[in-house]
Formats: C-alpha cells, structure tokens, sequence
C-alpha cells in the first residue's frame, strides 16, 4: 500500500516550500503540478504551448493537460512506495479522476490555511533565480545582492503569476472552484487542517504527527 499525501491550499500556502522537506523526511518522492508544467512549457511541448495560455492569466489549466503529464509521472519506479502531491487535485472532477488511480493507497488531505493577504504580500514579494529557479523573498528571505541569485549569481525575476493583480485573480479561481474540495475530503474523513502561515518547522512537525497517527 502506498502512502500519498496531497497538499491542498490557496497559492501562496507554502505548499511547495512544505512539500519539499516533507520529501526529505517521509523519504517520498515530491510531485508539483505547477513544476510539471513549467518544465512542457519551458521545454516548449505541445502540452507546454497549450497551458501556457492560461498560466500567464492567472487561470487553472485544463484538465485534461494536467492530467495527462501527472499521471505519466506517478507511474515511475521512485513513486513505488508512495508520493506528495502538491497543486492536484483543484477541482472535484481532478479529485474523481485521481481517486481512480490510488483507491488502494493509504491517502491523506493536508490543507493549508490561510488569509488572502497574507498570501497577496507572500507571493508579490517573491522572486525566482532564471537560472537555478532558487526561490527568494524580498522581505523574509532577500538576496545578499538585489536582483541576484545567492547561489549561481543568476538574474532574479517576478514570475507572470507572481505579479499583485494574477495573484488575486488566481485566488478569485482558487475559492470557486478549488475550495469545494475541502468538503469533498472532509466527507471522507481524509481531511486534516495545518496552519498554512506559521513557521515552516512548526508546520512540518504537525503534519508528520498527522501522518504517523494512523
């Protein structure tokens, strides 16, 4: 039986950041909807080309896309024992369809808490390296030199879904048609509920309480 945990919350919730040391820990393999994306378009696939469109505004990307490039991913070997989703499902009709695919598996719903402008001032402030993608914070974490990167000297940039006004367009989208997953899961009994904006160790920590009881 696998172990899967999905990662629900608003952009801006520190899913990825989470995920990240969560997959260190656990030993689990971190599968982010959002990089699988930006890894077609950058490398300009015909999937890339057609979720492009619709990234650059701020909406949710089809989802018969997005589905496609995850469900090729979480059929290779280092997903054997289990994944962390983060970004997927968004929507019911995601949910149903992944259900389809794990109905054997041991699976639990982190959701992320959060205020929307909390997550305004996070995401506006953030910047990523066009050469390494290292994620930094113009007020929480800066860079030692404005506008480079700590680590390989590479340009910092404010991604297009990143700017105020995409920001909160992608959390008008998030709330309609995101949300009603929450009592989707909450039906369940596979939701639990994290503080989204506490420190980061502090909300690692429960999460892995959440995970080992059960």
């Amino acid at each position: 039986m696998k172990k899967i945990l999905i990662l629900l919350g608003p952009p801006g919730a520190g899913k990825g950041t989470i995920g990240e040391r969560l997959s260190q820990i656990l030993n689990l393999p971190l599968i982010s909807t959002g990089d699988l994306l930006r890894e077609n378009i950058k490398e300009n696939t015909d999937l890339g080309k057609k979720a492009k469109k619709f990234m650059e505004k701020g909406e949710l990307v089809p989802d018969d896309i997005v589905i496609s490039i995850l469900l090729e991913r979480i059929k290779r070997d280092d997903c054997k024992n289990g994944f962390i989703l983060d970004g997927f499902p968004r929507n019911i009709n995601q949910a149903e369809i992944l259900e389809k695919f794990i109905v054997k598996d041991k699976v639990k719903i982190i959701y992320l808490k959060a205020e929307d402008e909390f997550l305004v001032n996070r995401l506006s402030n953030r910047r990523v390296c066009s050469n390494c993608g290292a994620i930094y914070h113009l007020i929480n974490i800066p860079p030692k030199i404005d506008g480079i990167c700590d680590k390989c000297g590479g340009k910092l940039i404010q991604r297009e879904d990143d700017k105020e006004d995409v920001v909160r367009n992608r959390l008008n989208v998030y709330h309609n048609l995101t949300a009603p997953l929450l009592d989707f899961y909450k039906n369940k009994k596979i939701l639990f509920t994290v503080r989204g904006d506490g420190k980061l160790e502090e909300v690692v920590s429960q999460i892995i309480k959440i995970e080992e009881n059960g």
